[in-house]
């Protein structure tokens, strides 16, 4: 299977589907909360902490830079928002030329009243189109990225979406579809240069 890149810590995991909740739970609050006071202090100490650990240099170990003292870089081609709460979670299943799947935005990615900002479902339609292009042992170099938003997308709730892909020599076009119920709400094309996993660069592992 298709991987650029380490996976995840299993604690980094962890960490990123609690700080998704906790975000969406503090944005919530009608009042000041001695709990999130106490939550923010605590992670001002665990920030202070974590940058004495991180690496000094904060650029990937990719390509030129492999042998650098940077960090280490984890793998973008599925799944980012199991390890980063700046991105949302999926579920998909891959058939070939074709995938769908299911999302649900939480409060966490909100733009309009109740509804999920336009970012936020470009951010999504490039996630999941990559995510088919990897599974299918091709990365996908984006080269246009068209969205259109046709509907409002709820927050809270299941949407399910399809995708289509088509290659011609090494041009990949995708077609992506979101939908509430049978309401269509957002659309995106994108258009990638295909290629395979020997011509990236290398990418330094993970160091004990």
């Amino acid at each position: 299977m298709w991987r650029f890149g380490e996976d995840a810590l299993e604690e980094t995991k962890r960490y990123a589907a609690i700080a998704r909740r906790i975000s969406s739970l503090v944005l919530q609050m009608e009042a000041p909360s001695e709990i999130v006071a106490e939550l923010a202090a605590v992670l001002e100490r665990a920030e202070a902490e974590l940058a004495r650990r991180a690496p000094a240099d904060p650029r990937p170990r990719v390509g030129d830079a492999s042998d650098s003292d940077g960090r280490v870089y984890l793998d973008h081609s599925r799944d980012i928002g199991a390890y980063n709460p700046a991105f949302p979670v999926y579920a998909v299943e891959v058939d070939g030329s074709r995938a769908s799947g299911s999302v649900a935005f939480p409060v966490l990615y909100e733009g309009p009243p109740g509804l999920v900002h336009g970012g936020f479902l470009s951010v999504f339609f490039d996630q999941v189109i990559q995510h088919h292009n990897c599974a299918l042992d091709q990365t996908g170099k984006t080269t246009r990225l068209d969205v259109r938003y046709l509907a409002p997308t709820p927050l809270l709730r299941e949407l399910r979406f399809e995708i289509e892909r088509r290659v011609e020599e090494r041009r990949i076009e995708s077609t992506a579809r979101l939908y509430d119920g049978e309401v269509l709400c957002a659309e995106a094309t994108m258009r990638a240069v295909a290629s395979v996993q020997t011509a990236l660069p290398p990418v330094s592992p993970r160091r004990k």
